[in-house]
């Protein structure tokens, strides 16, 4: 039978990757109702990770109240698709939740992402997939590890609290209360980051300035990691902290390696992993892919290019749509693969307008009829592809 993939991202404020999908499947059949459509909704790893995984898989959402980074209660959402959560580390502890005039890493806490764990794990889930992207945190991961039971004292014997400040006041590593749950737990962490949890290109020095960091407090956080680290190598009998990814998100790549075991991947490529996307597009003819914007960011490592690499495994073309196309990257996003690239909109619009859903949805419907009907004449289309 005829078939045609749609696996777009979301477009970011407009519409979910789902809602891309069905817009362009309604846009397919007003040309040939008789292709079969399959929409396998898709993301990079970062924000709509989550929606687009539980509906792939037809899972559930699940919100909790937990501990927000700066202390306050706050709703978080999480997947649950069977055995698996999918958990995204900004629901809980990103820096969207804290105003500008609030951003301090020194306080801030991940502990808020312990507590989706702990839930999901008390929920019977075994397998995790986490996005670390967005965080708010500096703090190594300790608060999320605290929330999973994991006991962390200074030289006096004292549990420490919240924040990349009591890191460095770690000498005392206490597992004995950790869950016992996580001992037949696979965590598999989406990050797209290569940075290390120490150095120049580090947590500390790269990412916690936009956290609220000083040039004071990002040495301090950094002093604070390296003792940090040291007595997790003595701890653990092994050095991590220079792993690709031990510095992400305020250093939870560290935590979630040193602690959990985790394996590390390309965000699309835990997605497309996640949502077994190789089987649906084998016996494909062609797929659909897109973002809200095309443009150079996009073939690196963003979705539609995970999904063109997949698709030309199985020497599937792939037609890439945007809500918007930088026109100076059209060549490099043809070397790259695409059989060929399409804004959603033929005509200038207001920028509020065009991510109205209603019109964004009009748009790739008429789009994708727009295709169909510029590779052929409707009757049967697969044929040229």
């Amino acid at each position: 039978m005829r078939k045609i993939v749609i696996a777009s991202d979301s477009f970011k404020g407009s519409l979910s990757s789902r809602e891309v999908g069905e817009a362009a499947v309604r846009g397919i059949r007003k040309v040939d109702a008789k292709i079969n459509c399959e929409v396998v909704p898709v993301a990079d790893g970062g924000e709509g990770t989550t929606d687009a995984i539980v509906s792939a898989l037809g899972g559930d959402i699940v919100s909790i109240q937990v501990v927000g980074p700066i202390g306050e209660s706050v709703e978080a959402r999480y997947g649950l698709c069977g055995d698996t959560a999918v958990i995204e580390m900004a629901a809980a502890s990103g820096l969207m939740l804290v105003p500008s005039e609030k951003r301090n890493p020194w306080f801030t806490t991940s502990f808020g992402t312990g507590e989706l764990i702990r839930d999901a794990l008390n929920r019977g889930c075994r397998k995790f997939l986490i996005g670390i992207g967005g965080s708010a945190t500096n703090d190594a991961g300790v608060g999320m590890l605290r929330a999973l039971g994991f006991r962390f004292r200074d030289k006096e014997g004292m549990e420490i609290g919240n924040g990349g400040g009591e890191v460095g006041k770690i000498t005392e590593i206490d597992d004995s209360d950790a869950m016992v749950e996580l001992k037949e737990a696979e965590f598999v962490v989406a990050c797209d980051v290569r940075n290390p949890l120490l150095g120049p290109e580090g947590a500390s020095r790269i990412f916690s300035p936009q956290k609220g960091a000083d040039a004071e407090m990002v040495e301090r956080l950094e002093d604070s990691m390296k003792s940090f680290a040291a007595v997790v190598e003595n701890w653990a009998g092994e050095d991590l902290s220079a792993t690709p990814g031990a510095g992400a998100a305020g250093g939870l790549g560290f935590a979630l390696l040193a602690f959990l075991k985790a394996r590390m991947e390309k965000g699309v490529e835990m997605v497309l992993e996640a949502v077994e996307f190789d089987s649906k597009i084998k016996d494909a003819l062609l797929v659909i892919t897109g973002e809200g914007k095309l443009d150079s960011q996009t073939c690196m490592g963003k979705a539609p290019y995970g999904v063109l690499q997949h698709a030309k495994k199985y020497g599937v073309p792939v037609v890439a749509i945007g809500g918007s196309v930088d026109t100076s990257a059209l060549s490099d996003l043809k070397e790259a693969g695409f059989k060929s690239i399409f804004p959603i909109s033929e005509e200038p619009l207001d920028l509020s307008e065009a991510m109205r859903p209603a019109t964004a949805k009009r748009n790739v419907e008429q789009t994708m009829a727009r295709i169909l009907e510029s590779l052929c004449d409707g009757s049967d289309i697969l044929d040229v592809v």
